[in-house]
């Protein structure tokens, strides 16, 4: 009967690990010591560390460190871990060391056990390839970790989520242009102000958002200066020299991003400010999308007891109870998202300030916030775009009604009249449930015609 383990060793002895496991004793470790909560550290993390495991073979290869058996050994382990073929060898919690070690010796493992597998070596053999002198060769997990987080946020925000920013800005934007003439009244502290356009409306939802996407963008300028290179503290001991430009002109290559060398390895090994205000981009992102949804949630309340200005899309039933009820589901789907990433930026924050010394040992946390934040956004404003946003419809009737409705039109005499008779005339229309034009008429402030120029909605907006 075949075994269902074997035994892997470390430098702490002995270890049992699943027989087909690609990955060794470090890993089983972390797995039996850090059982906690389901997160898993995000693959995008994962897929930049290979990245830079494949860079560090190309430049230890060309610095005469490794051979060149070595080097496309741990090149066609990566290339096939890239290709989604390992992806079950990466089993490891977010919630394990601070500097995540396990995860990077994981890594170091699975490349190891592949090449391994490769030559017809045993699994556990640690040959032909060592997963401490040769795929961890000239690095530290703690230049090698946060120099992963920079990679994976970079790639993450510029190839994915700036570009579903950009659609979704792209649709209101459109809607904004068919909407330029609808003219409605404004609200300001949830009452009755002067009118705009709908088209106005919707044109301050599309520059907010992009106005938090172009500071997003600008927050990743410092991300693209990597600490690899640093190896422990931030001094590169056991680091050759041009190791780091090597590495890193691989990193560009694979990711096709430009990436550069730190200039101060210490900073961006002990402390991740850079991070922590990336996250706080995301973080003022996700609160103009909070407000967006929001006011589309009041702007689409009714059918009949509402504004009911515009009309959103019926995409399910709304209510187990009530009947032909539809809710603004993905304004509050979207909404909660929000709410969660902001709870994540506060843990940065946190986390970001708690480092000691030479070293912030909260990596996994930061990491997994701020993918798990892009991933969730990005997420939600395509369903937001899609299955909301793509299908709101004016209301004209209804909008017509409000503004015609609406004592605030008042506003608009002011220039003729003065403010006080202005006052007077919007408190006698409100107490007696008159229009303006007969409160107007009444007290004998313009005549018919006289109001009539003044009170001009196309003029107003």
């Amino acid at each position: 009967m075949t075994k269902n383990f074997r035994f892997e060793k470390d430098s702490m002895g002995q270890i049992k690990v699943p027989a087909e496991a690609l990955w060794g004793a470090q890993t089983q470790r972390s797995i039996i010591n850090f059982s906690i909560g389901e997160e898993l550290i995000p693959m995008e993390l994962i897929f930049s560390l290979i990245v830079i495991k494949k860079a560090a073979a190309i430049a230890n290869f060309k610095l005469g460190l490794i051979d060149k058996v070595k080097k496309d050994l741990i090149i066609e382990a990566c290339a096939e871990i890239l290709d989604g073929k390992h992806d079950s060898q990466f089993p490891l919690k977010v919630w394990q060391t601070g500097s995540g070690t396990q995860t990077n010796m994981n890594i170091n493992e699975v490349i190891s056990n592949i090449a391994a597998l490769k030559t017809n070596s045993e699994l556990g053999s640690h040959h032909p390839i060592h997963p401490n002198d040769d795929v961890n060769k000239s690095q530290s997990t703690n230049d090698t970790f946060p120099t992963a987080i920079h990679i994976s946020v970079v790639s993450a925000i510029i190839k994915k989520l700036v570009p579903t920013i950009k659609e979704l800005t792209l649709l209101l934007d459109r809607k904004s242009n068919e909407w330029k003439d609808l003219i409605k009244i404004g609200r300001t502290h949830f009452q009755d102000a002067v009118p705009l356009s709908l088209g106005q409306e919707v044109s301050a939802w599309s520059k907010q958002l992009k106005d938090a996407k172009d500071s997003l963008v600008m927050s990743l300028d410092e991300l693209y200066y990597l600490p690899l290179g640093g190896t422990a503290v931030g001094t590169g001991i056991n680091c050759p020299k041009n190791f780091s430009e090597e590495s890193i002109k691989s990193i560009s290559e694979d990711t096709d991003l430009l990436f550069y060398k730190s200039k101060n390895h210490f900073s961006l090994m002990a402390s991740h400010d850079r991070l922590a205000n990336v996250m706080s981009q995301i973080k003022i992102l996700a609160g103009a999308l909070f407000k967006i949804s929001n006011d589309i949630k009041i702007l689409s309340s009714g059918p009949r007891s509402g504004v009911y200005e515009i009309i959103i899309p019926q995409n399910e039933p709304g209510s187990s109870i009530m009947p032909g009820k539809v809710n603004p589901t993905q304004c509050e789907a979207l909404s909660m998202v929000c709410t969660q990433v902001m709870g994540f930026e506060y843990a940065v924050s946190i986390a970001n300030a708690s480092g000691t010394l030479q070293m912030n040992e909260y990596k996994p946390l930061i990491g997994f916030n701020i993918l798990t934040s892009i991933k969730l956004l990005n997420n939600a404003i395509s369903s937001f775009s899609l299955k909301l946003v793509e299908g709101i419809q004016p209301n004209p009737k209804i909008i017509k009604l409000n503004l015609e409705n609406s004592l605030m039109l008042v506003t608009a005499l002011v220039p003729r009249i003065g403010y006080e008779k202005a006052a007077e005339i919007a408190n006698l229309a409100f107490n007696e449930s008159i229009n303006l034009k007969d409160a107007t008429l009444k007290l004998g402030y313009l005549s018919s015609h006289e109001f009539d120029d003044a009170i001009n909605t196309n003029e107003m907006i």
